[in-house]
């Protein structure tokens, strides 16, 4: 597998075979083949944009959710984190070390959405401790990919 090509695919999904097998210096076909390769085995998962929602009309409310559980014996978390990514809000979920087992990323059209969904659904949840609730209130990089045109701030730097 060629970790430079998926790197590539990663950094920029637009690119085309025929731009690929000029930056890796490699036979287009080739290319072709190995991206069809890692979409088949699962190494591809999907290609996606990312927006700027807050240049757009859409409301909305992101949140980054602590979950503390009590693991499930054979299943350890993942019963827990499989119902838990079913919900529609529930955009990402990520197994955690430290105070927390799972963090939760979902996303609302009003902070009282996103509470209803900790308190009614997250926290009815048998396995689920504790919660903790961070919103999001601004997003300066996400994926790599700066934001407001990666503006630099200058104040720190007292060189």
């Amino acid at each position: 597998m060629n970790t430079e090509l998926l790197k590539l695919l990663e950094n920029d999904a637009r690119l085309t075979a025929d731009q690929l097998s000029v930056m890796l210096e490699c036979d287009k076909s080739e290319i072709e083949k190995e991206i069809k390769e890692c979409e088949e085995n699962g190494t591809i998962l999907g290609y996606k944009a990312i927006v700027d929602w807050e240049k757009t009309e859409k409301e909305s409310v992101t949140a980054m959710i602590d979950v503390k559980l009590t693991p499930q014996r054979d299943r350890g978390f993942d019963r827990v984190a499989e119902k838990i990514y079913n919900y529609p809000e529930v955009k990402s979920v990520y197994l955690m070390s430290g105070a927390y087992d799972l963090s939760v990323l979902i996303e609302g059209k009003t902070m009282k959405e996103v509470a209803f969904f900790v308190s009614q659904k997250l926290s009815t949840i048998e396995a689920v401790n504790s919660t903790a609730t961070h919103f999001i209130l601004h997003k300066y990089k996400d994926k790599g990919v700066l934001y407001n045109g990666g503006e630099i701030d200058e104040r720190g730097n007292f060189n």
